[in-house]
């Protein structure tokens, strides 16, 4: 007999968040998240997501044990103003017993059909900074603190159960010691001089702020011709500011400026953080903190996380000064892997950017529909 229970106190919430942890108890693949960043992505009073969507989180018991949980999400700008006539659903955990996921399904059904939607799409987060995608392929490669990680049965459950293929990503990685800085080194040079561009680099993370607002107005000009692109708030922007920039290196953020110091590029590159977040396995304190710090300092991976590009300047080679910058401090860091974050199929501008660095795709992901 399977029950499922919405996670509506703090204690189910703990739960729901602490499920993964023993599904993928010493799993050698599986990244942990930090439970307090969890916790803190599923409260409707911290996290701004909230202020454009609504969001009811599932777990599923047999017998008084925990054996799955999902996510039912709508993003109402994504409806009303896409007239994408969808529900989400995401953070989906299960064991391998198709029922389990059957049941927690049907929530998402539920939710979908109460508001007249048209079709169910995930898995997937609240928006476009959110984790996202079913792993399909690379599940003996370890995943990052951006991805989620599954078991190959996943898949499996959402095609026994009519779902179909809606979009598909793909990651990559390279090995910094193949990098050849020929190819952009002199190009750089040109470009900069042709549309007189400077790049803005940072040895300290209070030097970023005062330019982070104008990078995510530029991330919204740059992906929001993408099917699943929905625009980041002026709230999230304050949001993703305090959660995201602490954790990268001031070295691994840059900006293209044009003449007029209008931004037209910026890059956010992150330290491999991975393996100390299976040694701090979801706990910041006692020592999570010191193995990040750790990470932050010597990790000799790097994560490319976003690059935007005006689409003005898209086809004009500026990612070249990028490419520049990034080579000096990697070079000083003794970087020795370069990992790219899930790329949508369709985003060839972003392949393009690529063609040169002799990138092996190592993982699949995907998103699933179903129409209701």
């Amino acid at each position: 007999m399977i029950t499922i229970i919405e996670a509506n106190s703090k204690k189910l919430l703990n739960d729901y968040v602490k499920f993964p942890f023993s599904l993928y108890k010493n799993h050698p693949y599986w990244v942990p998240p930090l439970i307090s960043d969890e916790l803190e992505t599923f409260n409707k009073e911290e996290n701004p997501a909230f202020d454009n969507a609504e969001a009811y989180f599932y777990l599923a018991y047999k017998e008084n044990k925990i054996i799955g949980r999902i996510a039912a999400i709508i993003n109402w700008e994504e409806v009303n103003n896409q007239q994408k006539r969808k529900v989400r659903f995401g953070w989906w955990d299960v064991i391998d017993d198709i029922e389990v996921t059957k049941a927690l399904l049907e929530k998402v059904y539920e939710l979908g059909r109460k508001n007249n939607l048209e079709y169910v799409e995930g898995p997937m987060g609240f928006s476009n900074l959110d984790k996202v995608g079913v792993l399909t392929e690379g599940f003996d490669r370890l995943g990052s603190m951006i991805t989620w990680y599954n078991y190959p049965y996943y898949k499996d459950h959402l095609e026994q159960l009519g779902y179909v293929r809606e979009k598909e990503y793909f990651e990559s990685v390279f090995s910094f010691s193949n990098v050849n800085p020929d190819t952009f080194m002199k190009a750089s040079e040109l470009i900069q001089k042709r549309y007189e561009l400077k790049t803005i680099t940072f040895t300290n993370t209070k030097d970023i702020l005062p330019y982070v607002d104008k990078m995510f107005d530029l991330f919204n000009t740059s992906y929001e011709k993408l099917a699943s692109f929905v625009a980041v708030s002026e709230r999230q922007k304050a949001y993703f500011k305090k959660k995201y920039i602490p954790f990268v290196n001031p070295e691994y953020i840059l900006f293209v400026m044009d003449k007029n110091d209008k931004m037209v590029a910026f890059s956010i590159v992150m330290p491999g953080f991975s393996e100390a977040l299976q040694k701090a396995n979801g706990r910041l304190f006692p020592f999570g903190f010191y193995h990040l710090l750790q990470a932050k300092k010597h990790s000799k991976e790097v994560l490319f996380y976003l690059i935007g590009i005006d689409p003005e300047y898209q086809n004009k080679g500026v990612t070249a000064l990028i490419f520049r910058e990034y080579y000096r401090v990697f070079k000083e860091k003794g970087i020795t892997q370069c990992n790219r974050t899930p790329e949508l199929e369709e985003n060839n501008a972003i392949h393009n950017l690529w063609k040169n660095f002799n990138s092996v795709v190592d993982r699949r992901r995907r998103t699933y529909r179903i129409d209701l």
